[in-house]
């Protein structure tokens, strides 16, 4: 799948923190419909079974609405289900490895904190980075906020889009802006939220908002 900037805009990251009765499925549905241009399925604690079979009920919902769908991590995973690509960080799979597994129509995302980071996921092969943290996170704790002249020249040194993850809000995404962002990777501000279409609705006008001011 060959991966269009303009769908990482509202890049939407899964926790089953927040289901409250709900299918991890059914709010990906609501979030997608309300606008969410990217599905990230993050599952750390999950057996190769119950991911497998989450990310097979995730996959058909974003298949229906045409918008890509990463697996965090288990490239195995992402080959059973058909995934269109997978999400590595800078602990877990390298991206050239990654690569050779996928095959080259894949989408592989990486998680970059540095220009040195940046420049040697896109030299093995990555199609976009996820650069973060921009604020701190209750999700990552231990991920300390980068500045956010760090994000501007990431951009500036790679040809691949970027997207900021880690403590993205409504209020605070427009500090993102200038920087030369494809978009912004949210946890919390969808799947956190009792009313997720509300929520995805405000921050894609921000995020577009934003984007535009870059």
């Amino acid at each position: 799948m060959k991966l269009d900037k303009k769908q990482l805009l509202l890049y939407a990251v899964t926790d089953r923190a927040w289901l409250r009765g709900n299918s991890l499925a059914s709010q990906v549905e609501q979030a997608v419909k309300a606008g969410v241009t990217f599905v990230q399925l993050r599952e750390k604690g999950l057996g190769f079974d119950d991911f497998l079979s989450q990310a097979k009920a995730v996959k058909q919902i974003t298949d229906r609405y045409g918008v890509p769908f990463v697996i965090n991590d288990n490239v195995e995973v992402a080959l059973a289900c058909h995934a269109d690509g997978v999400h590595v960080g800078q602990e877990d799979m390298q991206a050239q490895k990654t690569r050779e597994l996928l095959g080259p129509d894949k989408i592989i995302g990486v998680s970059a904190h540095s220009v040195e980071e940046a420049l040697a996921a896109e030299r093995a092969g990555a199609d976009y980075l996820g650069v973060g943290a921009a604020f701190s996170t209750s999700t990552k704790p231990e991920a300390g906020a980068l500045p956010h002249t760090a994000f501007r020249e990431i951009c500036r040194a790679v040809q691949i889009p970027v997207v900021a993850i880690g403590g993205i809000q409504e209020d605070n995404i427009m500090q993102l802006a200038g920087a030369g962002l494809a978009g912004v990777a949210v946890v919390s501000a969808i799947f956190a939220q009792e009313d997720i279409p509300a929520a995805v609705k405000r921050l894609r006008s921000c995020v577009e908002r934003m984007v535009s001011a870059c």
